[in-house]
């Protein structure tokens, strides 16, 4: 019998070289998120709204976008909804932060294009669990649909 709870994190799994870019208008969200996941090597980008996001997309080529939804200039949903438009990036699993988790927002967050929802405060745990279980899966996913040309993402 697996005892194993897959959302368990296992320190042991690694995620080094995995390309983050955090946007995010509150500078303690993004000092936090990015020290927590530097310590598991992650490349870590940050901006402060959709609108600085946007060429950082372009140069970084994230592995995977956090996404605040309530920011200036241009908001989550707005930011989502362009990534998932362009045939470059649309690919690039986009989880949304929100302190909001009403069933109208996950909507909404879903019809932007997000791939995951996750509510703020959120924990080191959830944080590590939705890479774990959404994002790498979807990499490897991606890397096996396109043959071996992908397995460079993470270099």
């Amino acid at each position: 019998m697996n005892t194993s709870d897959p959302n368990q994190v296992s320190p042991g799994r690694d995620l080094s070289g995995l390309k983050v870019l955090i946007i995010d208008d509150s500078k303690t969200i993004l000092r936090t998120a990015e020290a927590l996941l530097s310590e598991y090597q992650c490349w870590v980008t940050t901006a402060s709204d959709g609108f600085e996001a946007l060429p950082i997309i372009a140069t970084f080529k994230p592995d995977v976008v956090f996404v605040d939804i309530m920011m200036p200039r241009l908001d989550g949903y707005q930011t989502c909804a362009l990534i998932k438009a362009n045939r470059n990036y649309r690919d690039i699993p986009v989880i949304m932060l929100s302190s909001k988790d009403g069933l109208f927002d996950l909507a909404r967050g879903r019809l932007a294009g997000s791939d995951k929802y996750l509510t703020k405060p959120f924990t080191r745990q959830d944080l590590l669990s939705t890479i774990y279980s959404y994002v790498l899966p979807h990499l490897q996913a991606n890397s096996e649909k396109a043959g071996d040309g992908a397995a460079t993402t993470r270099e």
